[in-house]
């Protein structure tokens, strides 16, 4: 993510406004636009990787899976943002004539190291925010490594870990990744 240069307030209706004959995409909080970085190959492919597995998975469902061009609204945080893989299974997200969705079940990021400190800290407690969210995955690059936070009965975010060899339990979706389909054709120097 990268800071807005000037540090003036922008309304969520011209940010919108912008955003749709923008030629990039930007994430929008409390007034502050910043652009998006552009893609790793290696972050395209495990997003692509997932992608693929939650489409296939989620076939014939209430569910629809989207990648890197929906956006994510949270009003209480007064924010819309891109996540790499976004999953919704509530109606109240079926207007065509929407570009944002409100009520996601699951929702992935892929990490980078420009934007894994803010993916794990502010950007994870405005996702908190969202009611409908169930589970919100942290995917790494440069290892294989998945940290899953999941909200419990209480409420409460639990962190499930992941690496190496193990299977991710996507309990929202009911589905059990293994760490090579996600990594598929992904080279680590180790």
């Amino acid at each position: 993510m990268v800071a807005n240069a000037d540090n003036l307030y922008i309304s969520p209706k011209d940010y919108l406004e912008g955003e749709s004959v923008s030629p990039i995409k930007h994430e929008y909080r409390q007034g502050g636009v910043w652009a998006m970085a552009g893609g790793t190959q290696v972050r395209n492919i495990i997003t692509g990787n997932i992608f693929a597995r939650l489409r296939s998975h989620l076939r014939g469902s209430p569910c629809r899976v989207f990648v890197e061009n929906m956006k994510v609204r949270i009003e209480t945080a007064d924010a819309y943002y891109y996540p790499d893989v976004v999953v919704t299974c509530d109606d109240r997200d079926r207007n065509p004539k929407q570009d944002f969705i409100r009520h996601p079940s699951l929702i992935i990021e892929v990490l980078s190291p420009k934007t894994e400190a803010f993916d794990r800290g502010a950007k994870f407690a405005d996702y908190r925010a969202i009611d409908t969210l169930r589970e919100y995955v942290l995917v790494s690059c440069d290892r294989r490594q998945i940290d899953c936070y999941r909200r419990n009965d209480r409420g409460k975010w639990e962190l499930e870990s992941y690496e190496k060899s193990d299977r991710v339990n996507l309990e929202s979706m009911d589905l059990q990744l293994s760490m090579a389909d996600i990594y598929e054709d992904v080279l680590f120097s180790d």
